[in-house]
């Protein structure tokens, strides 16, 4: 809420996040926490608290501990380095169990323009990205109506196609910070073939992140790549690759190594998008385990060879249309159960 307001004026210059404590639902004193966050990283800065993004994930509920925020406010500052997106990845984990980054370099201009981020994410993950934190910056030269048209393509194409238990929750937050220190003709036209290159970049580097989201989801033991084509329009592809995504039937055949495609099929029922049944097939990596909406005599154990693995593709193909959407889940074990009902504790 805070950094909605703030984003409203002209320019920003730090974004300060927290994990351990989502300071969510804490009312007017959670807002005073966060607004005297920003005003301390202000005065470090020697900038105005408007151009400070504020970020927290972890216990909804509870009130940040300003102390420590003073203190660690205190001991970043002391650190900022060049080379310190290691450690902000690390920093802001939470049940993640690796950090994640990601970069990517693109010329315009004649000028090598560089875009890299950091993401936080395992659990309660699902459009519209939930509780998931990410955050990107870039040398690049654009104005502010061009960047956020591009981070707006960028999040559809990425975290957006992303489930790792079909549930969302509080402070999702993704960030996008240009400094032009590349000092390329600055990006403002949004037809360009130099505005086309930079939204190419930074959906590539955020499509990273959001992958690495997706293996890294509570308890995970595969990632799932769910590819959904010939649909009708983009739109329906999209719905019908979430619902797929979403199912727990779906993620726990998977997880025991069960090519039962019937649960596949059904998955795409509740998305809401009509479509002919007898026209499906249905592949589990290059398998075909269901032909017109029926199912096929195919190999067990070739089908056993491929769901052993650590990334399991399933194409679900509609022959309704030209449109296809991919979207990344995981698998769902026991291991999910455990971190979530021990969270608190």
């Amino acid at each position: 809420m805070v950094s909605r307001e703030h984003l409203k004026y002209r320019t920003h210059r730090a974004i300060i996040v927290n994990s351990g404590c989502a300071n969510a639902c804490t009312g007017q004193g959670g807002l005073d926490d966060a607004i005297r966050t920003s005003s301390i990283v202000a005065d470090y800065f020697n900038c105005d608290p408007r151009e400070v993004l504020v970020a927290s994930t972890g216990v909804i509920g509870v009130r940040l501990d300003m102390a420590k925020i003073e203190s660690g406010i205190r001991s970043a500052t002391a650190v900022l380095s060049r080379d310190g997106g290691k450690r902000v990845a690390e920093a802001i984990m939470t049940t993640d169990t690796r950090p994640k980054r990601a970069s990517r370099t693109v010329t315009i201009g004649g000028k090598k323009i560089v875009i890299a981020g950091v993401a936080k994410g395992s659990g309660m993950i699902h459009p519209n990205m939930a509780t998931l934190l990410s955050f990107v910056t870039t040398d690049a030269a654009i104005t502010k109506k061009a960047l956020r048209l591009a981070l707006t393509e960028a999040v559809k194409l990425s975290f957006n196609r992303v489930s790792v238990d079909g549930d969302t929750s509080t402070n999702d937050t993704l960030a996008v910070m240009a400094n032009g220190a590349a000092e390329n003709p600055a990006i403002h036209d949004i037809d360009s073939k130099e505005f086309k290159s930079f939204t190419s970049g930074l959906t590539d580097g955020c499509r990273d992140l959001a992958i690495q989201v997706a293996k890294d989801g509570e308890g995970a033991g595969k990632l799932i790549t769910i590819r959904v084509r010939r649909a009708p329009s983009e739109l329906k592809a999209a719905k019908i690759a979430a619902t797929i995504a979403s199912s727990p039937l779906v993620k726990t055949a998977i997880a025991r190594q069960d090519a039962n495609w019937g649960r596949i099929l059904a998955a795409a029922g509740p998305s809401g998008v009509r479509f002919d049944v007898e026209k499906v097939d249905i592949r589990i990596g290059n398998l075909l385990v269901a032909r017109q909406g029926a199912g096929i005599e195919f190999d067990e154990a070739r089908a056993l060879e491929i769901l052993k693995q650590d990334e399991v593709v399933i194409t679900f193909d509609m022959k309704q249309g030209e449109a296809d959407v991919t979207e990344w889940t995981c698998d769902m074990t026991e291991g999910y159960i455990r971190i979530n009902a021990d969270y608190r504790s």
